[in-house]
């Protein structure tokens, strides 16, 4: 037997190393995601408190993943980038959809400000965003100064709007709601308040520590 060989043995892990290797990553991963998967299917299937659970949101049932809006940023990353298990941070994010910004498309852009501003020491958890396919000038000239935080978003080149079957922002205007995974899971309009909005975000995030 070379010397090499015997290196070679003495550096590859046994077996039982790669075993219990694989035990430990599962066991991390369990730990950092488990409970946000957990508390979301619970949550959503009424098994937490069915007698006094209540969403006010419009469930999106089932919940599709973010990149079937192909959507991009103002440096055309897709908008699914953000989110996934494999972040470090995935953030929620509540997208304002319209297709002309008149006065409800307004009242949900306000709605989602101070719905985030509200949250306190987890507005950082939420980023805002908008995709709004024709904003009045009158409008443009005030975004800077009033919607500063929220980002603004296009559908990707050659791509058509993707909505999920009870959104139509030609319709009417809606907050959608990301979770950090990346799905589509709720929507909200003018029939909501913001308490019903900041409740639901405030319960799903004292459910789950990721986002």
């Amino acid at each position: 037997m070379t010397d090499t060989t015997v290196q070679q043995q003495e550096t590859e892990p046994s077996p039982e190393q790669v075993r219990r290797g694989r035990r430990t990553a599962l066991l991390l991963f369990a730990i950092g995601f488990g409970p946000m998967i957990f508390a979301t299917i619970m949550y959503y299937g009424g098994w937490l408190h069915p007698e006094s659970r209540s969403n006010h949101g419009e469930l999106i049932q089932p919940a599709i993943p973010v990149a079937e809006l192909n959507l991009v940023d103002a440096d055309d990353q897709p908008l699914h980038t953000r989110f996934g298990p494999e972040l470090q941070n995935p953030k929620w994010m509540m997208i304002v959809t319209a297709q002309t910004c008149g006065e409800d498309c307004e009242q949900l852009l306000y709605l989602a400000r101070q719905v985030n501003i509200a949250l306190g020491k987890n507005a950082n958890r939420v980023g805002r965003a908008a995709w709004i396919d024709t904003v009045p000038p009158e409008l443009q000239s005030r975004w800077r100064q009033e919607y500063s935080s929220m980002e603004r978003l296009r559908l990707a080149p050659g791509a058509e709007p993707a909505w999920p079957a009870a959104v139509n922002p030609a319709e009417s205007p809606r907050i959608l709601v990301v979770d950090p995974f990346g799905n589509v899971m709720m929507h909200y309009g003018n029939e909501h308040t913001g308490k019903d909005m900041l409740e639901d975000l405030k319960h799903l995030m004292k459910l789950s520590q990721i986002g």
